[in-house]
């Protein structure tokens, strides 16, 4: 499969990166980044962490339909729509899957797309999801989450996508704080991680937000710990961690990834990154098992 990258349309007078489109496969696949700066401030990283991450939404396309993976940020909501625009017909059918329904990077546009696009059905983990978009904005004078179709689904799941039957499987994921899930792509060959593999991330604003082999990846099993343990995942150095690792290792086993494409952070591209950073989050997740490891309570301001 082969990748472009084009510029995010943005206004004109505008200097600031506002983000960009990834074409992970042109015509069906496009990664939708927009970048944000990482100074202490975001709970999704360590609070030493510095640079720039990028939220990231996925563009599923066909020629009858399209699927939105996530919604991003309200900051970017301007962007993201004229990001879409530019990739889809007007009044094409689309899907919107939030993964993770606590998350503001995840759902925080629900409702501002439902009212500007041809919203076919937004699927999600739990039937009464709407009341998690509500963010007091309305289109036209009418409520436009009381009109959206909501389709749930289990944490074993097919979807299909067009007329043509693309298959998007849906997994429970295997490692998560919240209510979370994985998709992927048969077509092509592309894991959605969500809050997982969001790892990696830029000194500058421009990225590049895609890592490829020929990138040399300085990424370490040392940066992987450090990150998981800063972060939403802290709580694994003395977990059953072996548990986790049997769950990852079945979709691994089962879904041929060339992508892993996550909800924030680097894109990781091609089956030698691919198993790569599987290996080094193995490796991590094997360190920290209870047999190995002991358990212990670790202070909001403690980084390891």
């Amino acid at each position: 499969m082969s990748m472009m990258t084009q510029p995010a349309p943005r206004p004109a007078r505008e200097a600031r990166f506002a983000g960009g489109v990834a074409a992970l496969a042109p015509g069906r696949l496009y990664a939708l980044q927009n970048p944000f700066v990482l100074d202490g401030r975001v709970s999704s990283y360590a609070a030493s962490a510095r640079g720039f991450s990028a939220a990231n939404s996925y563009l599923l396309t066909e020629p009858d339909a399209a699927m939105l993976i996530d919604t991003g940020f309200g900051k970017d909501e301007p962007t993201i729509r004229a990001q879409i625009e530019s990739l889809i017909a007007p009044g094409l059918p689309l899907s919107l899957f939030p993964l993770r329904l606590n998350e503001f990077m995840s759902i925080n546009n629900v409702e501002t797309f439902a009212g500007h696009f041809n919203v076919e059905t937004c699927y999600t983990s739990n039937i009464d999801a709407a009341l998690w978009f509500d963010f007091g904005a309305k289109t036209d004078g009418r409520d436009v989450l009381a009109s959206m179709k909501v389709t749930a689904v289990t944490r074993s799941d097919v979807i299909k996508l067009g007329a043509g039957g693309r298959t998007i499987e849906v997994y429970n994921a295997p490692i998560r704080l919240i209510a979370t899930r994985w998709l992927y792509d048969r077509a092509t060959r592309t894991l959605f991680s969500s809050d997982l593999f969001t790892h990696v991330w830029r000194d500058a604003e421009t990225g590049p937000w895609v890592v490829i082999d020929a990138d040399n990846d300085p990424t370490s099993l040392a940066d992987v710990r450090s990150f998981m343990l800063n972060t939403r995942y802290w709580w694994l150095e003395g977990a059953p961690t072996d548990a986790i690792r049997r769950g990852i290792d079945k979709i691994f086993d089962t879904c041929d990834i060339e992508t892993i494409a996550p909800g924030y952070g680097c894109i990781l591209r091609g089956r030698n990154v691919v198993a790569r950073h599987y290996r080094m989050l193995d490796e991590f997740l094997k360190n920290c098992d209870k047999s190995v490891m002991v358990s212990r309570y670790v202070g909001r301001d403690e980084e390891r």
